[in-house]
């Protein structure tokens, strides 16, 4: 039951960003239902634990950048129901997860049956040593969507609960500083763009947390040179895409601007709003399929030989690569974009 106020401004629309909020994270929201994300879509964790273990492998390089600290936090950001820190923490070599914490960040309630060593938060902890991940945590960050109305000015789209949409008021302040830099519409009607500001904003609060180690955020992404001309703004449902609609009853996601998250970091830091005591070296982004390659997650495939000597062992090693090349493929999982952000250390991966 909603009062009169409320029911008149669904009725009326509101901004992409209010209406995603609710429909994702509200009470009764998408991402708060039993069967999680994992019911829904399938991500590189879900694929293979052979992406986990490439994490894991990550995090064992952050570790050696550091000089081996006596404690190693590795923070999981829109940690789903666990599957990631779970899996990371579990393929460690033992002298490093004796030192390791795990921090799952997540809105969602605390699954049953989780690891008890993993901690479980609704933000990251204040401070960070070690290796905070994003997996398609940023997508799901809710952002405002523009669209340039018959006489060429970018108004704020308005929806309604069911999905309808209308323009609103032109686009002002902040979010038409951010869409002049990273996404400026031509005045062609009808052409559309997600406005980042929120998501750069996240993505900047949680590198502020690193003390020393690295920040890695991986998505849909796109830059500058390849902004989509209608947005990407989309819904998803019981693993396939449908019609985004803010009524709780689907995922509801765009790709991110991540060279503009990039450049979020490094306006704080020459701001002085991330402390003057660490260094950023330059961000770096790279496809999944470069990322996992230089993780050792290639794909190629076992000898032949092997299936003489050792035939359970060829079949398990070519189930193996068959995995391996899933998360690497070109035009799939292989063309997410991995954003890097080393924190006081050199780059794990250069």
């Amino acid at each position: 039951m909603t009062d009169g106020a409320t029911a008149e401004s669904i009725r009326a629309g509101r901004g992409w960003r209010e209406a995603t909020e609710e429909a994702l994270y509200g009470p009764g929201g998408f991402y708060r239902r039993p069967e999680g994300p994992a019911g829904h879509f399938r991500t590189s964790v879900h694929a293979s634990g052979l992406f986990a273990g490439a994490v894991a492998r990550l995090l064992c390089r952050v570790d050696e950048a550091l000089g081996r600290p006596p404690a190693l936090d590795f923070v999981d950001m829109g940690a789903g129901r666990g599957e990631l820190v779970a899996g990371v923490l579990a393929a460690l070599p033992a002298d490093v997860a004796a030192r390791a914490r795990g921090y799952a960040v997540e809105r969602a309630g605390r699954p049953a049956g989780l690891d008890a060593r993993i901690a479980w938060r609704a933000e990251p902890p204040d401070t960070v040593t070690g290796l905070l991940f994003a997996n398609e945590w940023l997508d799901n960050v809710p952002v405002d969507v523009a669209e340039v109305d018959a006489e060429g000015v970018p108004r704020l789209v308005l929806v309604a609960a069911d999905g309808a949409e209308r323009l609103g008021e032109p686009v002002s302040g902040a979010d038409a500083d951010w869409l002049a830099r990273w996404w400026p519409l031509p005045r062609e009607r009808g052409l559309r763009a997600e406005i980042g500001r929120p998501r750069d904003e996240a993505w900047a609060s949680a590198v502020g947390r690193v003390e020393r180690g690295l920040a890695v955020a991986v998505d849909y992404a796109h830059t500058a040179r390849e902004r989509p001309p209608f947005g990407t703004l989309t819904g998803f449902r019981e693993g396939r895409e449908t019609a985004p609609v803010p009524d709780g009853s689907c995922d509801i996601t765009a790709h991110v601007a991540l060279d503009a998250c990039a450049a979020a970091c490094e306006a704080r830091g020459a701001h002085g709003a991330l402390s003057a005591a660490r260094t950023f070296p330059a961000a770096r982004l790279l496809t999944q399929r470069a990322a996992l390659h230089a993780l050792d997650v290639t794909g190629a495939r076992p000898q032949l030989a092997l299936a003489s000597t050792d035939p359970a062992g060829y079949v398990r090693a070519l189930a193996r690569a068959g995995e391996a090349a899933e998360l690497t493929a070109p035009g799939g999982l292989g063309d997410f974009r991995w954003l890097l952000q080393p924190v006081g250390v050199p780059d794990p991966l250069a």
